[in-house]
């Protein structure tokens, strides 16, 4: 099993095996077997060493993924926090950042509906 990035990469198609590294998707990941002159659809246990190590490097030298990826995100969404604008006080808030409603649905956001104590319409 081949390790790239801090990432142990399962015996897959190359295109689907570096999406397991943050950050990396399937697009992104058929431009470096391309750039790289890798066949999509070879499996990395059958890559030699070298295309291995050329992988590695590739990926180090040229994307931000992994810990630099999650960390730039973290900073983005912390200084939004820190202006106070709108979209900071949404995340702070744990709502909906990008507009959706929230007077149903947003759930992910949300979490699981918290039941109110004696809510029942009085009858006549």
């Amino acid at each position: 099993m081949a390790r790239i990035a801090g990432v142990d990469i399962p015996n897959k198609r190359i295109e689907v095996a570096l999406t397991y590294i943050y950050g990396i998707g399937r697009p992104t990941a058929v431009k470096i077997a391309k750039t790289l002159g890798l066949d999509v659809n070879k499996k990395t246990n059958d890559l030699q060493e070298a295309d291995i190590i050329k992988l590695r490097e590739y990926i180090e030298s040229e994307l931000a993924v992994e810990g630099e990826r999650r960390d730039k995100l973290r900073n983005a969404i912390q200084r939004l926090m820190s202006i106070n604008c709108y979209r900071g006080m949404r995340h702070r808030r744990g709502l909906p950042v990008r507009g959706q409603r929230t007077s149903t649905n947003a759930r992910t956001r949300k979490g699981r509906g918290k039941t109110i104590a004696n809510k029942k319409i009085a009858k006549k």
